[in-house]
């Protein structure tokens, strides 16, 4: 089984999160440290939120938050967000070859479900995962076996591609092998 991460390793959405951060912080009059940013680049939209909130000492929810992101880029996923160079192929030799593959992210599912529509990758795979549903972060060793376990397969069966280092360490605790985080 071939198990995928979305942002950052199936679209490139990085730069449009970057850009959400900046507007987000520049609405309340605070700049976007490196400190910020590590704290929520591979957060899932609830942990960013959390950490959002009680790193910047605000009086948002944690919810209010996440809809003020959602908002700002709803229409990205849609229309604008790339897929990375050499997706689209690699997926397709996969599937040519027989490769039973699926999406496991820690995406809201309305971007996820835009994004793979909006590229007609959708159709590549059998299943989408997220985190937020299965309530556990994505890089949590537990929510890839648990992937695993909702995809009939082992986690020895499975490889992961994922960008963030985190996530990939997660899987290989879980027992899977991991491609990516660079």
């Amino acid at each position: 089984m071939l198990l995928f991460d979305l942002d950052g390793t199936l679209i490139d959405s990085n730069e449009v999160w970057r850009e959400v951060d900046v507007r987000f912080l520049a609405r309340r009059g605070l700049p976007r440290s490196q400190e910020y940013h590590e704290g929520v680049v591979h957060a899932s939209l609830a942990a960013g939120a959390k950490f959002t909130k009680e790193f910047c000492h605000l009086e948002d929810s944690e919810e209010a938050i996440i809809a003020e992101w959602l908002a700002m880029v709803q229409q990205s996923y849609g229309e604008e967000i790339p897929l990375k160079p050499g997706v689209r192929a690699f997926l397709s030799c996969c599937a040519d070859r027989g490769e039973r593959m699926a999406v496991y992210t820690s995406c809201a599912r309305p971007l996820c479900e835009a994004a793979l529509r909006h590229h007609g990758i959708d159709r590549c795979f059998e299943a989408v995962l997220y985190a937020s549903e299965l309530g556990v972060e994505k890089r949590a060793p537990e929510g890839f076996r648990m992937a695993a376990a909702r995809l009939g397969v082992e986690t020895a069966d499975c490889i992961f591609f994922d960008d963030s280092p985190l996530s990939c360490a997660g899987a290989l605790e879980a027992g899977m092998v991991t491609v990516g985080g660079l």
